[in-house]
């Protein structure tokens, strides 16, 4: 796709131009984007977690909703609901806004497990089943959720369920002085998606996500994949590893990172890139591992998996 580098670069120089001093969170949030997966923004409120999410939303076009995660947030308000029409005498699915290309749920973990869980399908599936009948996601289809470090008050875990269907992890930080310097001079006068226009239509989206799954991968790779993935089961300090949906996942993301680095294959080094924001939230720590950091142990594991000789396009 000869137009893939000049899309992607446009998205990473769109959310850069508002989200200042996070380069590696812009390219975090595009790999999942093409990858087809969703991505989970966790960190403390305001540092930019709902604003990289507009702002990926506003790049590649298409429709936006919106989910403010409440406790009272009921599964119907996410998916829909079926209304009875009396002049039709038959009920009516009336869709919730799950029903969008970049579906935002702001503070997801301020919902309860069970509101919460009515996104594993459309996650998962890209559907809805509603009174027997199946209704599809439009196509790209992301979700972007952010959340609350656990600690804060009014918050609910999530499901390791509901982890394991997203894609990667980030967690934004404080920016640096300059970027907040630049930060306070830029946006100060108001919201910097005011009047801001798609840099790419949501069918070039579809187009970018479809490449990137032809993007090859060699069997000496997907070794790799399933080495770290069986090492994070196999670690005394892990109670929990990665799963099978996991390590597609991270396939998926590698095919993506190695499409951005301008190649057709992947490598090795594009399944570390993406290793610890893909990994590291779906791990259940032993509770004597002696670290809080799931990223630590995903890092361990990448120093102990032994790394295989780069290869080639078509090479088995």
């Amino acid at each position: 796709m000869e137009s893939f580098p000049q899309h992607t670069q446009a998205i990473l120089d769109r959310i850069n131009t508002v989200i200042d001093g996070k380069p590696e969170a812009a390219r975090t949030a595009l790999t999942v984007l093409l990858a087809g997966g969703h991505l989970l923004v966790e960190d403390v409120p305001g540092v930019g977690k709902t604003m990289l999410a507009r702002t990926l939303a506003t790049a590649i076009g298409g429709t936006v909703s919106r989910v403010q995660f409440t406790p009272d947030l009921l599964p119907t308000d996410i998916t829909g609901v079926s209304v009875y029409d009396q002049a039709r005498r038959e009920f009516e699915f009336k869709p919730g806004p799950v029903f969008a290309n970049i579906v935002i749920g702001d503070e997801i973990n301020r919902a309860s497990a069970k509101t919460q869980s009515a996104l594993l399908e459309c996650m998962a599936e890209g559907q809805v089943t509603a009174d027997g009948t199946t209704y599809r996601m439009g196509t790209p289809f992301m979700v972007v959720a952010t959340q609350n470090p656990v600690e804060m008050d009014g918050t609910f875990p999530l499901p390791e369920a509901q982890r394991d269907r997203f894609t990667a992890r980030i967690s934004m930080g404080y920016p640096d002085a300059d970027a907040e310097m630049t930060m306070l001079a830029d946006h100060g006068g108001g919201s910097p998606l005011e009047g801001m226009r798609p840099v790419v239509s949501v069918e070039d989206a579809a187009r970018l996500v479809a490449h990137v799954r032809e993007v090859h991968v060699s069997d000496v790779v997907r070794a790799y994949v399933v080495a770290l993935g069986r090492a994070t089961r196999s670690h005394p300090q892990i109670r929990l590893g990665a799963s099978p949906r996991a390590l597609l996942q991270l396939q998926a993301a590698a095919r993506a990172e190695a499409a951005l680095s301008g190649r057709e294959y992947v490598l090795p080094d594009d399944v570390r890139a993406v290793a610890v924001p893909v990994l590291a939230h779906r791990l259940m720590l032993d509770r004597r591992a002696g670290t809080d950091s799931a990223e630590e142990l995903v890092r361990a594991v990448l120093d102990e998996v032994r790394v295989p000789a780069e290869q080639a396009p078509g090479t088995r």
